[in-house]
């Protein structure tokens, strides 16, 4: 329940990034190879939708690079980023463009050429499904193929405004 008085006064709009700052995430690095290039982009807007079939959704804003490859029916990769990967968060969260993205961190490819984060929590290949535009975003769905995990569970973690590391309470 929203407590009158504190953001009642605010736009609706408004009122939802202020309460999804208390959401914490993990923080994720979105790839692909299209159109003879790799493309990256950091999200949190991730999550698991089916067990059977395996698949995993994602939102993308109509104004990011990775809209296009991706509605484009380009397969991709979730990298589900280590604590210690904040740079790479940032370098392509806006920080860098383009293949310049890809000079912070160690890059794989995948059999399909899917470029992806060697070290990071858990990579998701994922073959393109289907994507439905909703308002600003494009709600895209992938179908996992290959998860491979690596490491200690250590995950970046992007909360109000900020990264963090989780910390384990019980």
């Amino acid at each position: 329940m929203i407590e009158l008085g504190s953001i009642a006064n605010i736009p609706l709009a408004e009122q939802l990034r202020h309460g999804l700052r208390r959401l914490g995430k993990a923080v994720v690095v979105v790839t692909c190879w299209h159109d003879d290039r790799r493309w990256a982009m950091t999200a949190t807007a991730v999550s698991e939708l089916s067990m059977e079939p395996p698949s995993l959704l994602l939102c993308v804003n109509k104004a990011a690079s990775l809209h296009g490859p991706l509605t484009a029916r380009a397969n991709f990769c979730v990298n589900i980023l280590n604590a210690d990967q904040l740079e790479v968060s940032q370098a392509c969260a806006g920080q860098r463009q383009g293949e310049e993205r890809f000079s912070a961190g160690q890059w794989g490819s995948g059999a399909c050429g899917t470029p992806y984060l060697r070290g990071a929590q858990a990579n998701f290949f994922c073959e393109y499904e289907t994507h439905v535009a909703y308002g600003t975003h494009a709600v895209v769905i992938g179908a996992v193929k290959e998860v491979d995990c690596s490491g200690a569970v250590d995950p970046l973690i992007y909360v109000d405004g900020g990264y963090a590391r989780a910390v384990r309470l019980a």
